[in-house]
């Protein structure tokens, strides 16, 4: 008969053998992400706007940033946005760096760097009342130009075996249908389908010309229910959400779903994964009780007399975790907490497709 000393230790060896590390992962399960670029327009941009002189849509001082522990940094919500919560989610360290910094340089863009830019679009003419803000075109000129010989360099890799080990996260596309289609004059001389095909088309080479440049894992997030913003409403009284505006985005938000399916053979060795954003944040504003919201149609700051934005050290809600939206436009970080841990961890397909950004992270 076995010695007991002998089978305690054999129970206790077979034991660790099998046992789960720390975080609940299997060691072939964990993330193999080493950063993430970030790319699209305020509901990403952390602080690029902030080193523009002649920009006019500067969110950087309170109450933006009253809940974020690095106060107002040109954020444009109460705290943190999409791209943060993913960052954490993905257990990337500190925050992602605005590109605009001139100290974003050396190490510090070693786990990737963020290119957003506020009012900004897919389009290079959006915005551009606004100032000179960076188009989805600038920001990839902007990555392929400083960033991606400063990556080589710091790592020591020719970037086909960088980029694969990096998230692309793309959010944009909003600002094209608010401020150009309905907000300018193009909504009269071009159909929304001619605009939604064009606004799609240039999408798609910005997804190739990233794919051509290293990139091989994306994450999309679709625009979120515009019309349901409290400054569409307020442009339509009495119509709730807007479902011209609504139904304008969904038009370019089914083609992005369509594309992780349709770009793969054209990108051999691609990913994409396609977050639901505008699902998730209507269904917060149908079924508020449910997701822990009370206020789903006003702002949670007090709206500046001229423009969507919060009026500068002006009064703001004290219960910001029951609110949808944070100034006229943009969500609070409760409503960006939900996109992000449903786009990292859920199982529903009509949330995120084909499978949740954890299981892109260990491909």
């Amino acid at each position: 008969m076995m010695d007991r000393s002998l089978a305690l230790f054999c129970f206790f060896l077979i034991s660790a053998m099998f046992a789960a590390p720390s975080n609940g992962l299997l060691p072939e399960d964990k993330s193999k992400i080493r950063g993430m670029f970030v790319f699209g327009s305020s509901v990403v941009d952390n602080g690029n706007n902030n080193f523009i002189p002649d920009v006019l849509n500067k969110v950087n001082y309170t109450p933006y940033g009253i809940d974020f522990p690095l106060g107002p940094t040109g954020r444009a919500t109460n705290g943190a946005n999409m791209a943060d919560i993913l960052a954490k989610e993905l257990k990337l360290p500190n925050y992602i760096p605005p590109f605009n910094d001139p100290s974003t340089a050396g190490n510090r863009i070693v786990h990737g760097v963020n290119y957003g830019s506020g009012g900004s679009g897919i389009l290079d003419e959006t915005g551009a009342n606004l100032g000179n803000l960076i188009s989805m075109n600038r920001q990839i000129r902007n990555f392929e130009a400083k960033t991606l010989p400063e990556l080589a360099l710091q790592l020591g890799h020719n970037r086909s075996r960088i980029l694969s080990q990096y998230l692309f996260f793309l959010s944009s596309g909003g600002n094209d249908y608010s401020a150009n289609y309905f907000g300018n004059s193009t909504g009269s001389n071009v159909t929304v389908e001619a605009f939604t095909a064009n606004l799609t088309s240039t999408f798609i080479l910005q997804l190739k010309k990233l794919y051509s440049l290293g990139a091989r894992k994306f994450v999309l997030a679709s625009i979120i229910p515009n019309g349901c913003a409290p400054m569409a409403m307020a442009s339509a009284p009495g119509e709730g959400c807007v479902d011209r505006i609504n139904k304008a985005v969904q038009m370019f938000n089914i083609q992005m779903r369509n594309l992780t399916d349709s770009l793969r053979p054209q990108m051999p060795g691609s990913r994409l994964v396609f977050v639901n954003a505008y699902k998730i944040v209507r269904d917060i504003i149908r079924y508020p009780a449910i997701n822990g919201f009370q206020n789903v149609n006003t702002s949670c700051c007090t709206i500046a007399a001229h423009g969507f934005g919060c009026a500068s050290g002006g009064p703001v809600c004290s219960n910001r975790r029951e609110y949808v939206y944070f100034d006229g436009n943009h969500v609070t970080e409760a409503v960006n907490n939900a996109i992000a841990t449903k786009a990292f961890s859920s199982n529903r397909t009509a949330e995120v497709y084909p499978y949740n950004v954890r299981k892109l992270s260990q491909i």
